[in-house]
């Protein structure tokens, strides 16, 4: 058994990190540090957790503790870590952006499907964004194989968790219920990410990302479309994500058509690939709190400690 600790207990992240974790066969959850809720039951605040478990949160942590999650706002991870050291051996999966773009620091960029020798030799991982998971996942392959040639668009909708747990105009239940919008086109911080990864796949010129990212009146998934040219067949293209995907334990390349309810609660991406004309059309869903955050955080966590992959994350979709 490894212990783990989290920090910044009172997200959503930190919720469904939680939650995995008290199930999870080889892992001892150590402590939940908050500054707004030291003392009190974690159970009080991640209700689902209610008769899961009496762990309360702390205001204290353990630096000798074998993992530690950041679940902290974006800016803070760089802050918390400048003022508290842990021990030599810690490992430390940050799931905020500080540490995903190239820099002067070891973070590993997390994605499991392209860099998963990495993250198994790594000490600090820095977990990917749930855009970049779910938009990474669907053109990667085709900048693997030297293919991404042209212009790719991309729509993606995205719940409302993706905003976190504090309140803002574009969050209340009054403004998000039966509404639909579209926020940050064409400047998505995640798009840095996915520029990034692919720049790593394909050496010759890059095409530009047109991303469209949208808020959807559900709570959790990423629903992601992204199209491109592409002069092969259907078969050829899915030839090709096969083969990508070939040593993936939770992304599947499918013939059935798409909907949320499909991965919602799992840490699974779906994909699936179809031609019409010149054009590829590659469809990604995700659950935007697992995949694209909390369980593809504990994927890497078991990649770095050796225990199998799918461990704690053989979770079933809500899909009624």
């Amino acid at each position: 058994m490894i212990k783990a600790g989290i920090i910044g207990g009172a997200g959503y992240t930190a919720g469904e990190l939680i939650r995995i974790l008290i199930n999870h066969p080889e892992v001892e959850l150590d402590f939940v540090y908050s500054t707004s809720q030291p003392g009190k039951p974690v159970a009080g605040v991640h209700q689902d957790l209610l008769g899961e478990t009496d762990l309360q949160f702390s205001g204290e942590i353990n630096k000798n503790t074998d993992v530690v999650f950041l679940c902290l706002g974006h800016g803070n991870s760089v802050k918390f870590l400048a003022e508290n050291q842990f021990s030599e051996n810690t490992k430390i999966i940050d799931l905020s952006t500080d540490y995903r773009m190239e820099g002067e620091h070891n973070f590993v960029y997390g994605l499991p499907e392209f860099n998963k020798e990495k993250i198994k030799k790594a000490n600090f991982i820095a977990n990917p964004g749930c855009f970049a998971t779910a938009i990474s996942l669907a053109v990667l392959p085709l900048a693997k194989a030297g293919l991404l040639q042209d212009d790719v668009h991309i729509n993606a909708v995205t719940g409302a968790t993706g905003a976190g747990t504090s309140l803002s105009a574009t969050t209340h239940f009054s403004w998000r219920d039966n509404n639909y919008s579209s926020y940050k086109a064409f400047e998505h911080q995640h798009l840095n990410e996915i520029g990034q990864s692919l720049k790593r796949l394909q050496d010759n010129k890059l095409p530009e990302l047109n991303f469209i990212p949208n808020r959807g009146n559900f709570s959790r998934g990423i629903h992601a479309t992204a199209y491109t040219k592409f002069k092969g067949s259907l078969e050829e293209a899915k030839a090709i994500y096969a083969e990508a995907y070939k040593d993936s334990v939770f992304t599947f390349v499918v013939e059935e058509a798409l909907h949320l309810k499909q991965v919602v609660n799992t840490n699974k991406c779906l994909l699936k690939l179809q031609k019409f004309g010149d054009k590829l059309l590659i469809t990604s869903i995700i659950d935007n709190l697992l995949k694209g955050a909390s369980g593809q955080a504990v994927e890497n966590m078991n990649l770095m400690f050796g225990f199998e992959e799918t461990s704690g994350l053989k979770l079933k979709a809500s899909y009624f």
